[in-house]
C-alpha cells in the first residue's frame, strides 16, 4: 500500500496478485467495505492464464480516461500480468482537473513499483 496526497485528496494504492475477474470483484467489494467514505475506488487488472491474456479496468465515476485506462496501460506497458492495481480516492474538496487527476492516479500506481 502506498499513499499519495495532492490538494487535500488522498490516493491510497494497492497491488494484488489475481488470476481471475472474480478475484478482482471480490477485492473491490472488500475495499468498498473497508473504505466506506471513499469517493472513488478505481482499478485495472491484467491476467495471463496459459497464454490467454485478459484484463479490464474501472474509472468508478471519475472522468473517462483519467483513472482506469491509464492504470491498465501501465500494466500492459510494464508487461505485468496476474496483478491488479486498486486506488482508493478520498476527495479533499478541491477539484483537480483531468490532467492533475490522471497524473495523481499514475503517480500513485508507479509508487507501488518503487522500493
Amino acid at each position: 500500500m502506498k499513499i499519495y496526497e495532492i490538494k487535500k485528496s488522498k490516493f491510497i494504492a494497492y497491488l494484488y496478485d489475481v488470476s481471475s475477474k472474480e478475484e478482482v470483484k471480490k477485492i473491490y467489494q472488500d475495499l468498498k467495505i473497508e473504505h466506506k467514505k471513499a469517493r472513488h475506488i478505481v482499478y485495472a487488472y491484467l491476467t495471463n492464464n496459459n497464454g490467454t491474456e485478459s484484463g479490464g479496468y474501472s474509472d468508478d465515476r471519475e472522468p473517462k480516461g483519467t483513472a482506469g485506462l491509464p492504470l491498465f496501460n501501465l500494466l500492459k506497458n510494464k508487461k505485468i500480468s496476474n496483478k491488479a492495481i486498486f486506488i482508493v480516492r478520498y476527495f479533499g474538496g478541491i477539484k483537480l482537473g483531468a490532467s492533475n487527476l490522471l497524473r495523481a492516479y499514475i503517480t500513485s500506481a508507479t509508487m507501488l513499483f518503487e522500493d
